[in-house]
């Protein structure tokens, strides 16, 4: 294919990628202005990219170099770290090889009368680099042995001899060590490449600060072609590189001077390390197969190589420091994603930025006839306006020798053509903060982009912004530098089983079974009239169960995701739902007016205080904790607390109390996990409410706007705080007497039971208690509370809890009820058997009888 029908393609398939996802997401119930959106492959976008390439490339952090770098033969290009993916089971063809020392060894202490051969014995896990080595490395301060294996000579890392002599003698025989020198002896020698040819001049040994004992002989064969140490250390000391690779893994002619046919046209990667060590022949000691991590293309999934080639890399040494003073400013979710983040940098000294691909952003550089390149700011600035005006395809498309592309400066001085290396992908997305003119709130991904999208955004922004020394106070302008005000950082998805999910093993898991509740049991069907061959209806959870699911996982490590899971979720869903219509169903207008009891603003209270929580949750993105913390209040605050109190009010009195106030705090809570639900509860509101024109839509209101009005309360809100904790420990301690009487079969009902309270005299409960005596048989749903601490008589039954409230001792007693069962409200407190309460007698009057 030609770079525009590649472009045209890709193009293609970016765009309908886009409006999938785009649709996907309007079905999780994400709310984004869609209309508005922007992508990377814009006109607009690219200006703004190029500019800020312009930028760096005017403060000189833009540099070509011909170094190793990641290569892909797979996809025919250079790869930043980031772009691979680690196989922890690769299997590398692994050897033992020996170079023979042509320098004279007499000079080595214990060898002045050997006359044998002496080698030196290297250990590598990528054989086929063995046509670039250009030096062996050691250590100055390692001791080395010479080890004697019949006439010959080798040398051998102390540390690693026991290892070795296993190669060289077998698993029984003993070295035969004829001397031991130091590593800074061993530089004195040279050495000869068998693959080199022969009239290759001898190569050197160098100290390499790398060597270690650990692995291997202790010896390292230099390849600065293939390796980023060994290219550091070479360039230092002046040896040359070599990389006879080309562009797809494949050894070039120079790969064997004295018969290139052997190796050239052969794969690296398949048959390349086996065709090398042919080509050793005696000198091959020892090859077997070595499991280690090994760097894959995340595109191809195949096994890359570091190749030395010609590429663009921006200088990220010179902006380290103050890339890691901006992210200072920076709130990290989790925390530890600050340490991830900042090792990266730390680490990090250029970013290799050119990619040798058809689709992208061209890198705007000019090559003169003998393939140097000129890119200043002028030129970057001519190539903008060409492209403005023909589009970015025509970099491909036009002809080789345009002139149009060439700046008047450079009209005169020769043939010029246009490069084709295009910028790395991450330097797209890390430009993405050039569309807007201030920080964003939040940039969200998984724990991948610490070495991604988060770096290069960050590099990016403080390359093109910051000022590139300090003030004479020692500070930068880094507050505000980051792109980002909050970095969160996710996990990843796992099968119920805990792996992770991967097209190989066949477990992924759609958004869209979630929804529609695939991986959920059929529901059963009641109907005997139904097709009995039409398949089980599902049981769809909609877009609220998914976003619940993430909502209730601490995402910021990896979550499992199956049908337990789902099942737990379902049942929050359900229980929502329930308690929605039971306050649907039981809101009164009336209740409005209604004065309000010391249960009614302690439920305020209690759902005040839930909302505060929630919110703080939300603020820090803790889904999971506001999910909890809702939960935790509609399973003992409300259920087990007010709603079981207040229900004697609603179907037997003036169905007073706060369900308004509660059911529009409860649907501020779920609108941001659960706005499907939200929706339904409002359209399905009382008719009274829909015609109340004041009344706001939930996910319109402001979270902490009043929720009722305040001249209604009569409590103290601080009193009543201090003296919530007495009443619901004492309400508790009333629950745990009447289970005993539950369990003893002599209580059904909490009504049929009358309660005495036996607390210290003067104490704070007792007070508390006094205080709210009116109501607490109400509170605690029996049919009468005596706070005198004194069980008369010998009723039939009692039971008796201790408990603590303010480190003093309290007693709790449940006995049988003093009057009879109101047949209406079901309260033993009516005057004779069958007879109504008075209570009961006033709402009803006379027209009972």
């Amino acid at each position: 294919m030609t770079p525009t029908a590649i472009r045209q393609a890709a193009r293609s398939l970016a765009s309908k990628t886009v409006l999938e996802q785009m649709d996907s997401f309007r079905t999780y119930a994400v709310m984004s202005d869609w209309e508005n959106r922007w992508t990377t492959m814009d006109m607009a976008f690219e200006i703004n990219q190029l500019r800020l390439f312009q930028r760096m490339v005017s403060r000189g952090l833009i540099y070509r170099k011909f170094k190793p770098v990641y290569w892909s033969p797979s996809s025919g290009t250079a790869l930043a770290e980031a772009e691979l993916e680690y196989n922890e089971a690769h299997i590398s063809k692994s050897a033992y090889v020996r170079f023979p020392i042509t320098k004279d060894s007499s000079s080595i202490p214990g060898l002045e009368g050997f006359t044998g051969n002496l080698y030196a014995v290297i250990w590598t896990t990528t054989p086929w680099t063995l046509p670039a080595n250009k030096a062996v490395a050691v250590h100055d301060d390692l001791l080395y042995h010479v080890v004697r294996v019949g006439d010959d000579a080798y040398l051998v890392a102390e540390g690693g001899l026991e290892r070795v002599a296993k190669v060289l003698l077998g698993e029984e025989e003993t070295p035969e060590i004829l001397a031991t020198v130091s590593g800074s002896q061993l530089t004195q020698l040279q050495y000869f490449n068998p693959l080199q040819g022969n009239s290759a001049a001898p190569q050197p040994f160098i100290h390499g600060p790398f060597v270690t004992p650990d692995s291997g002989s202790g010896l390292v064969h230099c390849a600065p072609g293939h390796g980023f140490d060994d290219y550091l250390i070479c360039k230092d000391l002046g040896i040359p590189v070599s990389a006879p690779v080309d562009n797809y893994g494949i050894f070039t002619e120079e790969a064997y001077p004295d018969d290139p046919s052997r190796l050239e046209g052969i794969s690296v990667l398949e048959g390349g390390s086996a065709a090398v060590l042919e080509l050793f022949k005696d000198n091959v000691l020892n090859v077997h197969k070595y499991k280690h991590k090994y760097p894959y293309d995340w595109r191809t999934k195949k096994p890359i190589i570091i190749r030395a080639t010609a590429q663009w890399f921006a200088d990220v040494d010179s902006i380290k420091e103050l890339a890691l003073k901006a992210l200072e400013e920076v709130k990290f979710v989790p925390e530890s994603g600050r340490s991830r983040l900042e090792a990266f940098v730390k680490g990090r000294s250029e970013w290799c930025i050119s990619r040798q691909r058809a689709w992208g952003v061209p890198i705007p550089a000019l090559y003169d006839a003998n393939g140097d390149a000129v890119m200043t700011e002028e030129t970057i600035e001519h190539i903008i306006s060409v492209i403005q005006e023909r589009g970015i395809d025509a970099w491909w498309s036009d002809d080789a020798h345009d002139p149009v592309w060439i700046p008047a400066s450079l009209q005169d001085k020769g043939p010029f053509t246009r490069g084709r290396d295009t910028m790395d992908v991450w330097f797209d997305s890390g430009s993405s903060w050039t569309q807007t003119d201030r920080q964003a709130d939040v940039y969200l991904e998984g724990s991948d982009q610490h070495r991604g999208w988060f770096q290069s955004s960050l590099l990016t922004r403080v390359a093109a912004m910051a000022v590139q020394s300090p003030s004479p106070d020692g500070t930068t302008n880094a507050v505000g530098l980051s792109p980002f005000k909050t970095l969160i950082t996710h996990g990843f998805t796992l099968d119920k089983a805990g792996k992770k999910m991967s097209k190989s093993l066949g477990n992924i898991i759609s958004a869209d079974q979630v929804m529609d509740g695939s991986l959920l049991p059929p529901l059963k069907v009641k109907n005997k009239n139904r097709d009995p061959n039409a398949p089980p209806p599902k049981d769809a959870l909609g877009p609220d169960a998914l976003r619940l699911w993430v909502a209730s996982s601490d995402y910021t490590s990896d979550i499992v995701l199956g049908e337990p899971v789902l099942k737990t979720i379902h049942q929050s869903l359900t229980k929502y739902r329930t308690m929605i219509k039971m306050l649907t169903g039981s809101m009164e207008q009336s209740a409005r007016t209604s004065p309000l009891t010391a249960l009614d603003h302690t439920a305020l209270v209690q759902l005040k205080d839930t909302m505060a929580e929630v919110e703080k949750h939300y603020k820090n993105y803790e889904f999971n904790k506001a999910f909890s913390s809702l939960n935790r209040w509609i399973a003992n605050d409300f259920s087990a607390f007010y709603l079981e109190a207040l229900k004697d009010r609603l179907y037997c009195a003036d169905g007073g109390g706060v369900l308004e106030p509660i059911f529009m705090g409860f649907l501020r809570m779920l609108a941001p996990i659960t706005p499907v639900l939200v929706e339904e509860a409002w359209e399905h509101r009382p008719q009274w409410m829909k015609e109340d024109s004041s009344v706001v839509h939930p996910l319109h209101q402001l979270y902490n706007s009043p929720l009722i009005d305040s001249s209604r309360l009569s409590y103290d809100e601080a009193v009543l705080r201090k003296d919530i904790p007495v009443l619901m420990e004492t309400h508790a301690a009333i629950k745990a007497a009447s289970e005993l009487a539950r369990r003893a079969k002599v209580l059904g009902s909490s009504l049929a039971c009358s309660v005495v309270i036996n607390t210290p005299k003067d104490s704070k409960a007792l007070s508390v208690l006094q205080k709210y005596k009116d109501e607490l048989d109400a509170m605690f749903v029996v049919s009468s509370v005596d706070l005198g601490g004194v069980v008369e008589g010998e009723p039939a039954w009692k039971y008796v809890h201790d408990f603590e409230m303010g480190g003093q001792g309290c007693q709790v007693w449940v006995l049988p009820p003093k009057d009879h069962k109101c047949p209406r409200c079901w309260r033993f407190v009516a005057p004779a058997e069958d007879s109504l309460c008075v209570r009961c007698e006033d709402v009803v009057g006379e027209s009972v009888q």
